[in-house]
């Protein structure tokens, strides 16, 4: 029973899997908000052209 116990305490399998998963979103979330920010700022842009052609 103590040998079941030390392998489940020293894996570190389902660690990894969720630090990867965390990696993922974070990069998921900056990707939204980047083009979020380039978006708004295309926008904005575009409604400046459309002023100085009315």
């Amino acid at each position: 029973m103590s040998k079941l116990f030390a392998r489940f305490v020293n894996d570190e399998s389902g660690a990894t899997a969720i630090e990867y998963g965390l990696i993922a979103a974070l990069i998921a979330l900056a990707i939204m908000v980047g083009a979020g920010a380039v978006g708004n700022s295309i926008g904005s842009k575009f409604n400046d052209i459309a002023d100085e052609l009315k």
